[in-house]
């Protein structure tokens, strides 16, 4: 027996998201959640919105603790692959790799801080 999908009751008149159905926006939510919420994704990137300057890997080896080596690996390939940051590798002993934001992720970095700054504006437990 098949079971129909109920869809979500929307407005139709006045989205804020003009061109944009339902539907998509979810497909669109499951690619954002697959960049920001593996582990150290985020606690690479906010760090990074306050320098110009770029990072070396030990800096972050350096900063982000309890976060293995082949994970931090991992996941500054990922974000490279997935443009939000940019790699460069000197061609010096001993080898030098730097990354920095790219235009693609400084404007994601800066709509997570404003999600950040919402929680922070409507937490229930304000210090």
């Amino acid at each position: 027996m098949e079971t129909k999908r109920k869809r979500i009751p929307v407005i139709q008149d006045g989205c804020s998201f003009e061109g944009y159905d339902p539907a998509s926006l979810m497909l669109e939510t499951a690619k954002l959640r697959k960049i920001v919420t593996k582990r150290g994704a985020l606690e690479i990137l906010i760090p990074m919105c306050c320098t110009t300057n770029p990072v070396r890997y030990k800096q972050f080896r350096q900063t982000l603790r309890g976060i293995s080596s082949k994970t931090l690996a991992t996941r500054l390939k990922e974000l490279e692959k997935g443009g939000i940051l940019e790699r460069r590798a000197y061609d010096e002993i001993p080898p030098r790799v730097e990354y920095r934001l790219t235009v693609r992720g400084q404007e994601l970095v800066e709509s997570v801080l404003s999600l950040l700054q919402w929680m922070r504006k409507w937490s229930v437990a304000k210090s």
